[in-house]
Order: structure tokens, then sequence, then C-alpha cells
């Protein structure tokens, strides 16, 4: 599928202010899922510097740092991205990857331990914990069990600013918004063993569905099919309508954009979101 998205944020201050560094995730990942076949990105006021770079993570980031002062900051990325994964299934389980808890290859647990930290909530605990009995403690049937479960029993709200919730919480409430869900997916699979990252992204429907918004969803690493993709808000493997950009241990690590400035000044955040398929 060929998906062209331009997307565009302005930060405007009440008063001028002095942008500290800033990081921008913004870049879709290439690798066998998806291939990006062009990119640009613009950022006012342009920066007295910037590099570009690998995260720990492996995704792609621009350091950038300023000078002066400004009233606004605006960046704008204009990319088309073809993505081939049209069966989120197309692997061979590992012995390791059948049942649950998970217990990955003794060369893996180091590289993976960031993604199995954050012992969940008793709450969520008990969550995963039942799904898997139901599941017959298999890791394929857990995973599409626990994402239809937290598709089925959340209300999804659009929240266009802030961290996720805990895990906890969006439990707690039943509701929350494509992130939250996200963080909430990832607590209950390390709950269970299974190492999870949180993802942000695009997702074809997302344009309609959520204003235009970015969209968020999961990855669990499974030693036979490396990291795959769930999207609890949607109720689905991930294929080929999402369009992966960062992923991380961490929400945070995988922000679009991250930075702080000086100054008395309040912020407003606008952005929009043009998406084409095909």
């Amino acid at each position: 599928m060929r998906i062209s998205i331009v997307h565009s944020t302005v930060y405007r201050y009440d008063s001028p202010v002095f942008l500290e560094p800033h990081t921008f995730r913004l870049r879709p990942r290439e690798d066998g899922t998806q291939r990006l076949s062009a990119y640009l990105i613009s950022i006012s006021p342009t920066p007295a510097g910037q590099t570009q770079c690998l995260d720990h993570d492996g995704n792609v980031i621009i350091q950038a740092w300023f000078s002066g002062s400004t009233p606004q900051l605006s960046v704008q990325t204009s990319f088309v991205v073809e993505t081939h994964r049209e069966n989120p299934f197309d692997f061979l389980l590992a012995p390791p990857d059948r049942v649950l808890p998970m217990e990955y290859a003794e060369l893996l647990r180091a590289p993976l331990c960031a993604y199995q930290l954050a012992p969940p909530n008793p709450a969520v605990r008990e969550l995963a914990e039942s799904i898997a009995a139901e599941s017959g403690w298999q890791t394929i049937p857990f995973l599409s069990a626990l994402n239809l479960r937290l598709n089925a029993i959340t209300h999804q709200v659009i929240r266009h600013e802030g961290a996720p919730l805990p895990a906890e919480e969006t439990l707690r409430t039943g509701e929350g918004s494509c992130r939250d869900l996200a963080v909430l997916f990832c607590a209950a699979c390390r709950a269970v063993g299974l190492a999870a990252r949180f993802v942000s992204g695009y997702e074809r429907d997302s344009a309609d569905v959520d204003e235009g918004d970015l969209h968020a969803w999961a990855e669990v690493y499974l030693q036979g099919g490396g990291w795959r993709g769930y999207d609890p808000s949607r109720g689905l493997a991930v294929g080929l309508s999402h369009v992966a950009v960062a992923a991380a241990a961490a929400p945070l690590l995988a922000a679009p954009i991250t930075g702080t400035y000086r100054g008395a000044a309040n912020a407003r955040m606008e952005f929009s979101i043009a998406m084409q398929v095909g």
C-alpha cells in the first residue's frame, strides 16, 4: 500500500521564547515491512545547528539547537511510504514463543530487558493472567484475545496533548486514547513475560476516525517473528494500514517532538495531518 502524508505542527507562544535543544522523531522507519520513497522536513526558525542520528532503539532522530528568540516553532514533514506486510502472521513460532509465561533464549534476555521493566499493577496482572488462562497459556491466542478484550472493554477518547495515562488508570476508568491503550497493552504483555514496546506513527483510517491525529499501538517481540504490532484501539494485528515512525520501551522516547523553552510564555499547539492512499 502506498501512503502519502503531510504533517504540520506549530507551537505558538504568547511572547517570544528561547528554544532549548529539541529532538524530532518524525521520519518513518525503513525495514522489511515498509519502504520510505520520499521524505522532507522543514523546521522554522531554522536551527543554528542540527544532527541526524539513530537513538538506542534504532529510531532516526534529528537533534536541533537554536539561537535567538522566536514567537513560534513550526515543523512540517512530507513523505511517501510503501507498506508491505499483507499478512501480520507470516512467521513460524520458535519453541520459546509458544507458551506463557514467556522465557526468551538466554542471549536475548539482556537486550530485551528494557522492554520487560515496570512490573504492572495487580489489576493489570490479574487481567493478563486471566486472559492467558482462557487462551491455554498459548502466546498467539493470548495476544489476539488481549487485543480484542481491550478494544471491547474501553471507550476510546481523543486527547491531542499529554503523556499516556498509567495502565491501571485506563483499566480502572475503562476509557482512553490510542496511546493509553497501547501502554495498557504493553503492561499486560509484560505481566506474562513478553517484551513489549510503544509505537508512534500513522494509520490509514486515523485521518477520518481521529481527526487526523497521530496514532499509537504496541509491538511484542517473538523470537520467530521479531517485533510484531498489535493495535488495541482498532482490535487488529498491524499490517498494511500502519506506518511506524518511532518505537521505545517508554512512550516519551517515541514522542514525535520533545524539548523545552525559556521565557515567561504560554504555548498553544496546532497541527494538521493530510493523508492520501494509493
